[in-house]
């Protein structure tokens, strides 16, 4: 019973920025590491950001320098600050939790719908 919502995708230029949300809905005992993912149809999906409990934030290589991940943990929430966009950011956008769904249960893996995300221009 956790749903994951993203908001924020849309069309850019390159050069451009967008902010990304993503927020996990539902009263739930925990949430653990949460991160940012994107696919574009015919290619694996990759890993954008990750953003552990503790410790620092990993980002694929493609994107550190321009990108930046972060956690309202009181709103349930992460975001990813996208800066410098490229055309080759152009794909669908997909939060992933790590959630505790009920007490004595075991931590498990949550998805968004995914926003897409378009550089173009």
């Amino acid at each position: 019973q956790v749903q994951l919502v993203e908001s924020g995708g849309g069309l850019v230029q390159p050069g451009g920025s967008l902010r990304l949300s993503c927020a996990v809905s539902g009263t739930i005992p925990g949430i653990s590491a949460m991160g940012w993912y994107r696919q574009v149809p015919g290619k694996e999906r990759e890993l954008v950001a990750n953003k552990p409990s503790s410790g620092s934030p990993e980002y694929a290589d493609s994107v550190k320098g321009r990108f930046t991940i972060s956690r309202d943990n009181a709103k349930n929430t992460v975001y990813l600050e996208m800066n410098s966009l490229k055309p080759e950011d152009t794909a669908v956008y997909i939060c992933k939790a790590i959630v505790l769904l009920r007490y004595g249960s075991t931590w498990s893996g949550s998805w968004g719908r995914g926003t897409q995300v378009t550089v173009s221009g």
